[in-house]
């Protein structure tokens, strides 16, 4: 008789080949043009199979996510993990919003690069890419961001062919002195190392630059111009006819990509409002997270996705927005963004709330909206690490001597 239950024990677990699956949820994903019910079978640390109806018997923890948004893992590529003074712990907040990938922007430099992956992508379940600071000494204020004679860009791009597995572009932050020392040398460190740069620089009076010339003659395709939904880094609207600046439209057919880089300054619901109706949405959503940002205008990635649907952008542009496009910004793209068969489990759960909604914009001003999208289970490298709703827990009816009462 132990002998028959040892061989029936045995027979189930051989049943048993994934270790989740997710079943009944509405998967949205957008690199395999997949936007139905399907069931997602997790087998270690990678999606083993997509399909309509994996029978829950061949899994050992079943999740129920029918009536939720099934994605791949958000990837944020403006994000403040080291450096900068507003920095936050990736895992305290990236891996709440179903965001498993941000990229930090800028916060270290060459210099300092050793003790960012030490201290932040050592210890991090969030996968922590980093963009690297033209200034060797990151975004830690004038002292180190206007030093035009520590912005190397042969010390830049020797660290980066070294550490090609977590560094995945240059970043142009904060440059307060006129002129165009910093971005040249950020754009050269970019050709020597290959990767793309982001730029974030102002275009005040004094500054002796405009948008014209940054994005058309000396930005590259696959460089990315961030805060675009603001006016002081870039002038996307007009101020005299609140139209789409021509030369916006010409970088983009160029290949200079727009992200949206929210922040705690930089997305302007006068701008952005302009833009959209427009048709000028960004090719890649980030929310430059920190400190100040997460507080008043909660900008994670779920936030920033429900206030450009709420300006008109579909769910489905939103995701893509939010997974492929940024995988292919910093050319991680099919090893990110994606719930292809033998792909990093990474994964998303959301749900998409209706009511009346407040979304605050950087100058502290809102807009009411009947769409909220808010996640409520993270799956990162195959395992759960963040599950606002249980789904990952039986319901409890009983325990011990404790009965329910109805």
């Amino acid at each position: 008789m132990f002998t028959v239950i040892l061989l029936l024990l045995g027979a189930q677990a051989a049943a048993q080949q994934y270790d989740i699956l997710l079943k009944g949820g509405r998967v949205l994903d957008p690199a395999n043009n997949i936007n139905t019910i399907r069931d997602v079978a997790i087998q270690g640390n990678h999606i083993a199979r997509v399909a309509a109806a994996i029978p829950a018997s061949e899994a050992r923890k079943v999740l129920d996510a029918s009536g939720y948004l099934v994605t791949p893992g958000l990837i944020d590529l403006h994000f403040h993990s080291y450096g900068y003074s507003g920095a936050i712990f990736p895992d305290d907040t990236a891996l709440l919003a179903g965001t498993t990938t941000v990229v930090d922007a800028g916060g270290p430099g060459y210099r300092t690069f050793a003790d960012f992956k030490k201290k932040i992508v050592a210890r991090c379940q969030t996968r922590v890419l980093a963009l690297l600071n033209i200034a060797g000494g990151g975004m830690v204020g004038p002292s180190s961001e206007d030093n035009v004679a520590d912005m190397l860009p042969d010390k830049t791009a020797e660290v980066i062919r070294n550490n090609r597995d977590v560094i995945v572009g240059i970043k142009l932050a904060h440059f307060g002195k006129p002129g165009w020392d910093a971005i040249k040398r950020a754009i050269e460190a970019g050709r020597l190392a290959g990767v793309p740069v982001m730029v974030d620089q102002s275009i005040l009076t004094n500054s002796g630059r405009t948008s014209r010339e940054t994005l058309l003659d000396i930005m590259r395709p696959g460089d990315m111009k961030t805060h675009m939904y603001n006016d002081r880094q870039i002038e996307i609207i007009s101020r005299f006819n609140g139209k789409v600046q021509d030369y916006a439209l010409e970088a983009r057919k160029r290949g200079v990509l727009f992200d949206m880089g929210h922040g705690a300054g930089s997305f302007l619901w006068p701008v952005a409002t302009a833009a959209a109706r427009q048709g000028f949405y960004p090719d890649t959503i980030s929310t430059d997270l920190h400190a100040q940002s997460i507080m008043i205008q909660q900008s994670d990635m779920p936030n920033c996705i429900s206030k450009l649907m709420l300006l008109g952008m579909t769910l489905e542009d939103a995701i893509l927005r939010s997974t492929v496009n940024p995988a292919k910004a910093i050319h991680r793209f099919p090893e990110l963004g994606t719930l292809g068969e033998g792909r990093s489990a990474d994964i998303a759960v959301l749900a998409l709330r209706d009511g009346t909604f407040a979304f605050k914009d950087s100058w502290g001003k809102k807009k009411l909206g009947t769409k909220k999208l808010e996640n409520v289970l993270t799956i990162r490298n195959g395992r759960i690490v963040y599950d606002a709703e249980g789904l990952a827990f039986p319901e409890w009816t009983k325990a011990g001597n404790y009965e329910v009462i109805p």
